[in-house]
């Protein structure tokens, strides 16, 4: 690590107004600092790199032209905001980034006055901002500025385009900065790539814009109504002249640049210039991700976020040990391809993850049987429906956090025709220092209510690819397989594909004296709890893997129900509605009078750290589940 020392200028910015103290002929050396510091802290503390590094110039620029946090900088997705959170106070703090009880993965409020709003998610910052800039006006406080940050890729989803809608024809003064790299996180797709990589607009127009606007405001002619008819008099001139209409001005959203995002004296320049003006208005800035770290520019999807590695070579430190058991997502990946050589429909759809879920291994062999859709994980499922209503098979692969932007269209979408698609939800359970965003917590819980819903969870990497063959197989209907991030623990994760019955579990013990009910991989932890508990007491602990949360193993509960008066359910995802209360309810409708402890996640947002971190404060490690079988087990000897 580099010592204070060898700054200049970072170690007096504890605050952005120690920034604004500056001559803004310095800010290119603090640029250059900062960007060091990222460098230095990340190397051996994994972050979202490429990202951040790439918005440094931006970052400085507004904080040194807006008053926050008086004023309002409200970012979308946040894996830019490193830098952010360097000038805002925590700059000493910021090696504790992402760590278990550390500074927190993503901007939020609960941090930080500079955190305007809870990040992690895309493509909320305009409607956010636009919210906030409403409020101060109705507040009176029209000298308060409200900017939002969006990202090409997050601007492809959806609910950006409601916000640029509503920012069309809602009073505001909001600043939209769109900060273009024409790199989400693997590649921008879709038109608006397209159209972003054609659009500009001249600076000496711009400038003479500027000038000529002043010039009739200072003469008190250009009111609201009369600017209103010249800024469409003056966009219809300009598509005319240019040959080129500018979708934002055709909504009345005032466009500026495109102008380079690394230039930062520019920049300062240009925000110095619209801060003021009324109305909503746009900032188009072209930068480039992983900006003054060579091996990050030349391979921005690697170093999205890289790991630890070495600053000096750019080589990436394999945390992986030869011979670990295979991720799942390489698993799924596999599978996928096989599955598609066997059967001409199957397609594979994912919203802008291709590379993380793996589903780069189908698009690199059949580039035309896979479609990455961009941000927009409402779509990639109805886009996925309505390919599944005309034959094919699609394997919609969604992080199960960013599913939960899609419930409207699994319900009414899929699941109601009954349509065969097979919504593969990786990431799901506790996903580490990405924190509370990005926990898939809420899936089986959430889907269970919905009809026509097959919901399963596999126990290792052999179930994953049975039951990926069983979900294509036909007459299934909408069909959902979740399952965690990373490794599991089988060192050889091929096997045939198999059908697997669909609503039926397994006994993967028998046991007189406790019976635990799992589902999905957490089970391996009950196993080891159970191994644990019966070689320290002599007990024996029953254990069944349901592997279906929709349908349940009726059969297989009256069995349990037959035989046990204390069962232990474990499951990772929340406790409230899952697969707990599912057991539970279909006791109570029997008649059934077991004892039921239900373990999971709890009726609050987990925080971040690693895995192994959280599971343990969480009582769902193989001691905290050996800790409560033996109390179970005391007390069945009790009664």
């Amino acid at each position: 690590m580099e010592k204070e020392s060898d700054y200049t200028f970072l170690p007096r910015i504890n605050t952005p107004a120690d920034l604004r103290a500056l001559a803004v002929e310095d800010l290119p050396k603090v640029c250059d600092e900062v960007r060091r510091y990222l460098i230095d802290v990340l190397a051996q503390n994994p972050g979202h790199f490429a990202s951040s590094l790439g918005a440094v110039e931006l970052t400085v620029a507004l904080h040194y032209v807006y008053d926050t946090p008086s004023d309002l900088l409200v970012w979308d997705v946040g894996h830019q905001a490193y830098c952010h959170k360097i000038l805002t106070g925590r700059r000493d703090a910021f090696p504790t980034n992402r760590k278990y009880h550390g500074l927190r993965p993503f901007p939020t409020p609960t941090e930080s006055p500079y955190d305007t709003f809870a990040c992690g998610h895309a493509s909320n910052s305009i409607s956010a901002a636009l919210g906030m800039n409403v409020a101060t006006l109705m507040h009176g406080q029209k000298e308060r500025h409200v900017v939002a940050v969006i990202g090409d890729g997050a601007m492809s989803g959806g609910l950006s385009f409601e916000g640029l809608n509503n920012t069309s024809d809602t009073p505001n003064n909001l600043l939209i900065v769109l900060n273009d790299n024409n790199m989400s996180i693997d590649h921008s797709v879709g038109g608006m790539k397209q159209y972003l990589l054609q659009l500009h607009t001249s600076g000496w127009y711009n400038r003479l814009r500027f000038g000529i606007a002043r010039r009739l405001s200072s003469w008190g002619w250009l009111n609201d109504r009369r600017k209103g008819a010249i800024l469409r008099f003056n966009n219809a001139l300009k598509s005319l002249l240019t040959n080129q209409q500018n979708v934002f001005e055709g909504m009345n959203i005032r466009y500026f640049g495109p102008t380079d995002g690394h230039n930062v004296v520019e920049l300062v320049r240009v925000l110095r210039e619209i801060k003021d003006m009324s109305g909503p208005k746009l900032l188009h800035i072209h930068t480039v991700k992983g900006k003054g770290y060579e091996p990050a520019e030349r391979e921005a999807t690697i170093w999205h976020a890289p790991g630890r590695f070495d600053k000096k070579s750019g080589r990436r430190i394999e945390s992986k040990a030869p011979n670990a058991p295979t991720r799942f997502q390489d698993v799924f990946g596999q599978a996928l391809l096989e599955l598609a050589r066997q059967n001409p429909d199957i397609i594979g759809v994912t919203p802008a993850m291709p590379t993380g879920c793996s589903m780069t291994i189908l698009m690199q062999e059949m580039p035309d049987r896979a479609f990455d859709v961009g941000i927009a994980e409402g779509h990639a499922v109805t886009f996925s429906a309505g390919m599944a209503k005309e034959g094919l098979i699609p394997f919609c692969n969604i992080y199960s956090s960013f599913a939960q932007r899609a419930y409207d269209n699994i319900i009414h979408d899929a699941a109601l025709l009954g349509l065969p698609v097979i919504l593969c939800l990786d990431r799901a359970g506790i996903v580490g220092e990405d924190g509370p965003t990005h926990h898939g917590a809420f899936d089986m819980a959430a889907l269970r209510p919905i009809p026509h819903l097959t919901i399963a969870s596999p126990y290792d990497e052999h179930e994953l690819r049975r039951l990926m063959y069983t979900a294509q197989l036909p007459g299934h209907g909408t069909f959902v397989i979740r399952y965690p991030r990373g490794c599991g623990r089988l060192s050889e994760p091929n096997c045939p594909f198999e059908e697997i019955p669909v609503g039926r579990g397994r006994c993967m013990k028998p046991g007189h004296d406790l019976a635990v009910l799992s589902i999905g991989p957490i089970g391996n932890v009950a196993a080891d709890a159970i191994a644990q508990v019966e070689q320290e007491t002599g007990a024996d602990i029953a254990h069944y893997d349901l592997r279906f949360l929709k349908p349940l193993d009726t059969a297989l509960l009256d069995e349990v129900a037959k035989h046990f008066q204390r069962i232990v359910t474990i499951e990772d995802g929340v406790i409230m509605g899952g697969m707990g209360s599912a057991v539970l309810e279909y006791l109570s409708d029997k008649g059934c009078h077991a004892n039921v402890r239900r373990l999971g996640l709890p009726d609050e947002f987990v925080e971040h750290g690693s895995p192994a971190e959280l599971y343990r404060q969480l009582g769902l490690d193989c001691e905290g589940v050996a800790r409560v079988l033996r109390e179970e087990l005391t007390q069945a000897r009790r009664d």
